[in-house]
């Protein structure tokens, strides 16, 4: 169902969350929760992609403040994240997947810049659909990170649009749809600016349970809904 008002689902978003708690739910250590979860990424794009049609994925994989866990559990973080890139580079490639990721990405071991710049590069010219993931990614810091990249012309004369520019995110759309499992509801410094008239969407299920299935619960939710940015809601023939 895609009601006549509703816009065209153009780009879905994930706060991937619960992998750690997945975990202890099942007496097991958090770093098997991570296992868990990286297993459900492709699937869930590949989904999207597939099944709905949706042009831009993107991932909240690691973020600035995840720093502060244990090294032993960051180091399985990247580790997962080389391995998965290795085993999944070649899908990508066969089914014609822009690969980006945005974030900074110089903290990150040079094993893993290595990997995400080769994967990158090679998908680049790509433009159906695109995977991109938030890797040492916080949006307050990206937001300094653009202002800090203005010249004093474009300060003088700034739009939302040319701000836009020098943001991470600035070659893809904004989210329609942000998604946040594990039952939290909050955006955790993720694409504040661009979510502004995103939906949201918060489900108690953890990343590692979210099944395609659940994939189809969220979109259908969303496109029963009315996106009114700012405006009234269209009236129908018969008011």
């Amino acid at each position: 169902m895609n009601p006549s008002h509703q816009p065209p689902l153009q780009h879905i978003a994930f706060i991937m969350d619960g992998n750690g708690r997945w975990a202890k739910a099942r007496k097991l250590m958090r770093t098997e929760g991570h296992k868990e979860g990286v297993k459900r990424v492709f699937d869930i794009a590949q989904h999207a992609f597939d099944h709905w049609n949706i042009p831009y994925v993107t991932l909240y994989a690691f973020s600035t403040e995840n720093w502060t866990r244990p090294r032993y559990e960051i180091d399985v973080i990247f580790r997962l994240l080389r391995t998965y890139l290795r085993q999944k580079k070649s899908i990508l490639l066969r089914n014609k997947i822009r690969f980006q990721t945005i974030g900074d990405l110089s903290k990150l071991p040079r094993s893993a810049q290595e990997i995400v710049q080769e994967v990158h590069q090679e998908t680049a010219a790509f433009s159906e659909h695109t995977l991109t993931v938030a890797l040492n990614y916080g949006s307050r810091e990206e937001i300094l990170h653009a202002i800090r990249s203005l010249s004093p012309e474009e300060c003088h004369q700034l739009t939302w649009e040319s701000l836009a520019q020098h943001l991470y995110t600035h070659s893809i759309p904004d989210p329609d749809l942000i998604v946040r499992t594990s039952g939290e509801q909050r955006l955790s410094n993720f694409l504040l600016l661009q979510a502004a008239y995103s939906e949201l969407y918060f489900t108690p299920t953890y990343w590692p349970d979210f099944k395609e299935a659940s994939l189809d619960q969220a979109i259908e939710d969303y496109l029963h809904r009315t996106r009114r940015f700012g405006n009234i809601e269209p009236c129908s023939s018969n008011d």
